[in-house]
């Protein structure tokens, strides 16, 4: 499945802002949202082909809203790749755990990111 649409869950509009413009100038459909109870309701509504979620943000956080779009019947298909300023192994392993594709850690290297986007 090639990836086209792409929504990113970040509560930092600077982050919002460093990925929308990476996957935009390189042809990607971008929606964005501010946090995990956001990011459900637009994953529901759009059917985005990626998910790019950050872990620490109020409310729900990233590894919750991921567990929960795993587990949706209507949205458990769509993978998501956690990218979190929290870089030790057993954070890695609990967003593993929560259904996540792929850990990143802040900040994000943006060729890396596209590269992971191309192989899935």
């Amino acid at each position: 499945m090639a990836i086209q649409r792409i929504l990113i869950v970040d509560d930092s509009p600077t982050e919002r802002f460093f990925l929308a413009d990476l996957l935009g100038k390189n042809g990607y459909d971008v929606s964005m949202a501010e946090n995990g109870n956001e990011a459900l309701d637009k994953a529901k509504q759009l059917k985005p082909d990626l998910i790019l979620m950050d872990v620490v943000m109020p409310g729900l956080n990233g590894f919750q809203a991921t567990r929960a779009i795993s587990r949706d019947d209507d949205t458990k298909h769509i993978p998501v790749i956690l990218c979190t300023t929290k870089n030790q192994e057993t954070d890695k392993i609990w967003g593993m755990r929560q259904g996540a594709i792929e850990y990143m850690v802040k900040p994000i290297d943006g060729s890396a990111l596209l590269q992971k986007i191309r192989t899935l």
